[in-house]
């Protein structure tokens, strides 16, 4: 059968709701930004704006037939990675999660794309391949009414700077009627990639789009069970929330580290737990370093929502030590993975689990217990913190540039100028506190920094017995967070 008739009868049997979202999914891939033109990007939008303006979705059925025809002739056998590539697999994973996979979307060029972007084991699972940030921003659209995107809308084209010269704003006009199935979906879509379009929001800076869900009204632009706060709320999350979580790289110095085994074990389950597909490096070097750096660099990399890093190791004020004896500066390590394109705009979390100097804060205790070389240990409870938003002027605001260690935050393991605790089964204090809280608090609702805040404390509480002269002194650890948004911890515990 044609090409074309087999992609009208697939399209014949998709929802108006699900052809709006995989527009939607596959109009936003993965590739590397390419320069396009305003013309260009309104162009590739018109079928959004003609779906609402005239209640049909048929330029939108002819943007995904087109799309059908040209993924159904592409040549996946080409060595080199074309932009092509990346919307195949964005289409197909947007297929994949809205169950509409058609009969003539060949599994093998996927596999032969994913074989050129070196993907391996997990990172095959087509969840990889969907774009978290477009995840939460449907999640946003299924959370309001229709009338809630009409208010939207109507604040949209209040502002002049957001619609001078834009042809599909007036194709739309101002007044919108969304009640046939399909057209919510249409408009909130269009709006987003709008205001992408205009550099106005981007996967971290939403803070544009948030204040126009501020404005609606409560009562009429909220589907049930939702309000305007939690939507806001679910905006200024990193979005991380699809499967996998993140790539973990794990580098653990095993020589003259007693409890290292163990350590790296707990971190590896926690890791899995939380969703993440992890690689660690026992006794690694400056090469080893170097090696990960240029391997982060590889394209498949972009699919992934974050990047976490555990490095443990003796240590001292400014730098780590390898297993061969030599150093590398805690500054150096971290500017080199702080500004890697595939996880710009994406969170990035450093565990630095060392000594930072010699000292041990020694408090006057008398018949207080304290954790010797071995240990069992219990977890206490935090209260979430909410920040407020500030109500800045668009022309105030600048999206396209970030400054240096952005979207990062990096751990620490014990105070400055301190020693790092062990004991000599489990390995770092630091690292079994870790795990044991991020464990108890996958699905409910914790970001890292909670958890963070809740193992200063917890860690600020232990004391432990001094080898050489048998007293006592007193642990802690620190952090310091260059994030823009909250990363919370998975909904879900993925089982190893």
């Amino acid at each position: 059968m044609d090409i074309t008739i087999q992609a009208k009868d697939w399209l014949s049997g998709i929802s108006p709701v699900k052809k709006a979202k995989l527009f939607f999914f596959s109009t936003h891939a993965n590739a590397p930004s390419s320069t396009r033109s305003r013309q260009e990007v309104e162009e590739i939008q018109f079928p959004l704006a003609s779906a609402v303006a005239f209640k049909n979705l048929s330029k939108i059925d002819e943007s995904l037939e087109k799309k059908a025809t040209t993924f159904y002739h592409h040549n996946a056998t080409e060595e080199t990675i074309s932009e092509t590539d990346y919307e195949y697999l964005s289409f197909f994973s947007a297929c994949k999660y809205l169950d509409v996979v058609p009969s003539f979307l060949s599994l093998e060029k996927v596999s032969s794309i994913q074989d050129k972007f070196e993907m391996e084991g997990e990172e095959r699972d087509y969840r990889l391949l969907l774009d978290s940030a477009d995840i939460v921003l449907e999640k946003v659209c299924n959370s309001l009414k229709p009338t809630g995107v009409a208010q939207i809308w109507t604040a949209l084209r209040r502002d002049s700077f957001l619609v001078k010269g834009m042809n599909n704003i007036d194709v739309i006009g101002f007044f919108v009627d969304l009640n046939p199935k399909g057209m919510k979906e249409c408009l909130f879509f269009f709006i987003v990639r709008h205001l992408q379009m205009l550099n106005i929001i981007n996967r971290v800076s939403t803070n544009r789009l948030e204040r126009f869900i501020a404005q609606c009204e409560q009562d009429s632009a909220c589907e049930e069970g939702n309000t305007l706060d939690s939507i806001i709320e679910c905006l200024r999350c990193y979005p991380a929330e699809c499967y996998p979580f993140g790539f973990c790289l794990i580098l653990s110095v095993h020589k003259d580290r007693d409890g290292a085994i163990k350590e790296t074990d707990n971190v590896l389950a926690i890791s899995k737990h939380l969703g993440m597909i992890s690689h660690k490096a026992l006794d690694p070097t400056k090469e080893t370093i170097e090696s990960f750096k240029n391997e982060l660099m590889k394209p498949k990399y972009r699919f992934y929502s974050s990047f976490t890093c555990w490095f443990m190791a003796h240590g001292d004020e400014e730098s780590m030590e390898f297993a061969d004896g030599n150093t590398i500066e805690r500054k150096e390590f971290l500017k080199m993975f702080s500004n890697i394109e595939s996880f710009q705009l994406k969170p990035k979390v450093f565990f630095m689990v060392s000594c930072l100097g010699t000292k041990r804060f020694k408090p006057e205790v008398y018949h207080n217990e304290k954790i010797g070389r071995q240990g069992d240990h219990f977890s206490i409870g935090s209260h979430l913190l909410r920040n407020n938003m500030l109500d800045i002027p668009d022309g105030a605001r600048n999206i396209s540039q970030t400054q240096p260690f952005v979207d990062m935050l990096v751990a620490y393991s014990t105070m400055p100028d301190n020693i790092s605790g062990r004991n000599t089964t489990h390995g770092s204090i630091y690292v079994d506190r870790a795990c044991l809280l991020m464990s108890e608090n996958i699905s409910k609702g914790k970001s890292f920094t909670e958890i963070l805040e809740h193992l200063c404390q917890e860690m600020h509480e232990i004391l432990q017995e001094e080898d050489e002269e048998g007293g006592v002194y007193k642990h802690g650890c620190h952090f310091t967070s260059y994030f823009r948004k909250t990363l919370k911890l998975p909904v879900t515990r993925y089982s190893n």
